[in-house]
Parts: C-alpha cells; structure tokens; sequence
C-alpha cells in the first residue's frame, strides 16, 4: 500500500475517532449493572440447581467481556473525551475485569506500536516463534513452545495465569504511577472479595465469581488469539514493517453473529482497532462499513476460525501460519535435498 493510500486511509477513518458522551453513558449501564444482577441470581439459584448458578455465571462472564472493552477503550483514551474520565472509569472497571489498568494501559500501547513485527515481539502479544526460530531452538525451548501453544494451557491455564499473576505485579521497568494504580486495584480486589466471602461464603464465591471471571478470561484470550492467529496474517521484519499493513493485513474481521457481537464490545472489527485505536469499540462497525478498502481484511467466522487452532509456527517465506506437522515435513525436505546435494570432493 502506498504512503498516499495509507494517508487517505487515516483520513477515512478519522471521523469516527470521536467518543459519544450519551452512546458510553448507555454502554456503562447495559453493561456494568447486568454482572451484579446474574451474580445476586446466581447465588440465589445455588440451592435450587448447581447447574443453574453455573450457567448465570457463564452469562455474566460475556458482560465481563464486554466491561473489558470498555476497559480498553479507557486505556486508549476513546470512550471519554476526557482523560481523567478514561482514567477513572478505566481504573473502576480494571477492578471488575481484574487487570491493573495503567500496567495494560502501557504494554497494550506497546502491543499496537508493535503487533506483527517479528523484531519487536515479546509485550503484549501471544509467543510466536518462525520456523526457523523453533527448529534452531533447544529441546527444552521447544517443549516449553509446544506447551505454550497447546489449546488447554492457552485457555486453561492461561486465564489463571493472566488474571492471579500477570495481573498482580508490575512490571521491573513500572513508573511509579504505573505501580500505585496496580497496588489501589489490588487492595480493592482484596476488601471486596474479603467482604463477599464473608456474607455468601467461600463455596458460593469460588462457583460463581471463579466461574464467571475464569470464563471471561478464557473468551479474551480467545479473542486476541483468533484476531491475530490465522493462515495468511501479516508479519514483516522491522525494514520491512508497515502500521496499516499490520493493521488491515494482521488482524483480522471476526465476524460473528449479531449477539456475540454486542456482548464482545464490537471488537471483532480488530482490523479497524489496530488502524484507529481512538475510534470507540461503538463506532467500529460504522468505520468498517462505511470504509470500502477495510473491507479487504481477512474475514473469519466462528466456523472458520477454528481452524486456527492448529496453527503453531510462522513461515516468514511463504508467508503464513503453519502446523507442527507441517514444519516437520518442511524440515525433511530440507534435510533431503541437503542429502541429496553434490558434494565436492578435492581432486587428488
């Protein structure tokens, strides 16, 4: 894509960077009150049915997906025009979904300054290696990559590790305003979860709030996962990189049915996120729609996107994801052929 597509494309999506103080008001309450009603429900239903108070909190956990949402869109300064109002709102529901919200604040920025270029990976994003790097790598790297990628750790254990470790500290390099947000979130957390327990006791609380928030998690990796893990996504070397090619070519349209949409905060329309971080998730569709060359994006549906489960590797040659098994067969062939070579023998 050129500079002058590239421009004109920035301009495009401009006017949709705006944030609608009465559109967040109506998204914060369709949101944020429904968890506390599925959780007062689900508590009541434990005597009734198990399944039940399982069921309400699997619920709750899609309105804790889309409380994220507005989460991030505080962290990107789009749901307010007014920054105290994102940082405040922000910190509030960094509270509800479990993140410390100035630490996501700074590695997410990393993350969209750095997505899809292979120099530059490592904060913010999911480990990816190329086939070269797993076929170069130690035994020991390469089962602890084949651990990483496996679906159950992804989004078994990886929701765990998320939300009770990553989650709770700072990073080494933190700045001070940075380390006192994720300390007040996580006294918060204590004194509220302390309080719950007390009145509906330890079982109650570990069903439904482990339940909900455990669900929650597992759907966000989910969605971060599957927006920048398909066949032919986008990655380039740093002299190579380009933002918008990133963003249109390496993330992708999730186009899912119109429920999920609305309970995902609009976050399927990842490529127009990654172009335009200021547009709030309630104008992404529009941005999309009303946006012809956006319309280009790799599409993937629920269906489809299972597919990228079995990618592991990227083949920066032929420019795709690729299977564990594929990677082995590349790496015969290349052994073969390498048998196969003329050796030059030194004339006696």
């Amino acid at each position: 894509m050129s500079k002058e597509k590239t421009k004109q494309l920035h301009k495009d999506v401009a006017p949709f960077a705006k944030s609608d103080l009465k559109k967040s008001i109506v998204q914060m309450l369709n949101t944020i009150p429904p968890i506390f009603v599925l959780w007062f429900l689900a508590y009541q239903s434990i005597e009734v049915s198990v399944v039940l108070t399982v069921a309400l909190s699997i619920v709750a956990a899609f309105f804790v997906v889309r409380t994220f949402i507005i989460f991030h869109d505080c962290t990107h300064g789009s749901f307010f025009r007014d920054k105290k109002a994102n940082n405040i709102v922000g910190t509030i529901t960094g509270v509800l979904t479990l993140f410390p919200y100035e630490k996501w604040k700074r590695e997410h920025s990393i993350h969209h300054a750095s997505s899809s270029n292979l120099d530059k990976r490592g904060v913010g994003d999911i480990w990816v290696l190329t086939v070269e790097e797993y076929e170069n790598a130690s035994k020991l790297t390469r089962l602890a990559y084949r651990f990483y990628r496996s679906p159950l750790v992804l989004f078994g254990f990886g929701p765990l590790y998320l939300v009770l470790i990553t989650g709770r500290f700072n990073r080494k390099d933190a700045r001070k305003k940075e380390r006192m947000n994720t300390y007040l979130i996580n006294i918060i957390l204590v004194a509220l979860y302390s309080v719950l327990i007390a009145v509906v006791g330890w079982k109650a609380f570990l069903l439904i709030q482990g339940t909900m928030m455990f669900t929650a998690a597992a759907l966000g990796i989910w969605l971060f996962y599957i927006q920048h893990t398909f066949e032919d996504s986008y990655f380039e070397e740093e002299t190579d990189w380009d933002y918008v090619k990133a963003a249109v070519e390496g993330s992708s349209y999730y186009q899912l049915p119109r429920v999920l949409q609305w309970a995902t905060g609009n976050i399927g329309f990842h490529h127009v996120h990654h172009l335009a971080p200021r547009v709030p998730n309630y104008n992404l569709e529009m941005a999309h729609e009303l946006t012809p060359p956006l319309h280009k994006a790799t599409t993937i549906t629920l269906k489809t996107s299972l597919e990228s489960l079995r990618y592991r590797l990227y083949d920066p040659v032929n420019k795709k994801f690729i299977t564990f098994k594929e990677a082995k067969q590349f790496a015969e062939k290349k052994k073969l052929s390498l048998d196969l070579k003329p050796k030059r023998t030194r004339l006696q």
